[in-house]
């Protein structure tokens, strides 16, 4: 059985997490090479803060509890409050016209969110690391 096959199988939750996170990785991406203003960039975040939304929303309950943690929640949790304080905010402020702020709270949370986190999430200790790591042959 494929691997990622058997995560959708055994882990339902961690696998929509994977893939929720992987879209708003992959928009982010797009959106921060495309212009900004457009309709196409309007539609592209509003896909962008629905992949963010639930990727926060299925890390809110996804414990681990092989890690330093507080009742299943992790330090890179923090990231799951932050997204749910910041990404309104950003949106608030695109939608007041306050566009140099709604520009560097989305280009933070993308760094912080999507890329540090999954930097994170890709350590030999984390499920998902492991997992990555042992597809590519690096751990046994």
């Amino acid at each position: 059985m494929n691997p990622f096959a058997r995560l959708l199988a055994d882990h339902p939750l961690v696998f929509f997490h994977l893939a929720t996170a992987s879209a708003a990785l992959v928009l982010g991406i797009v959106i921060m090479t495309r212009r900004k203003g457009t309709g196409s960039h309007r539609v592209l975040g509003w896909a962008w803060a629905a992949a963010m939304g639930s990727t926060a929303v299925a890390s809110a309950f996804i414990r681990d509890y092989r890690m330093p943690n507080l009742f299943g929640y992790t330090p890179i949790h923090s990231l799951t409050l932050l997204v749910a304080v910041m990404l309104p905010l950003a949106i608030w402020f695109a939608r007041s016209g306050r566009i140099p702020a709604h520009r560097r709270t989305m280009q933070g949370m993308f760094f912080g969110a999507c890329v540090v986190a999954g930097l994170f999430t890709l350590l030999p200790g984390r499920f998902l690391g492991q997992l990555v790591w042992q597809q590519l042959g690096v751990l046994a």
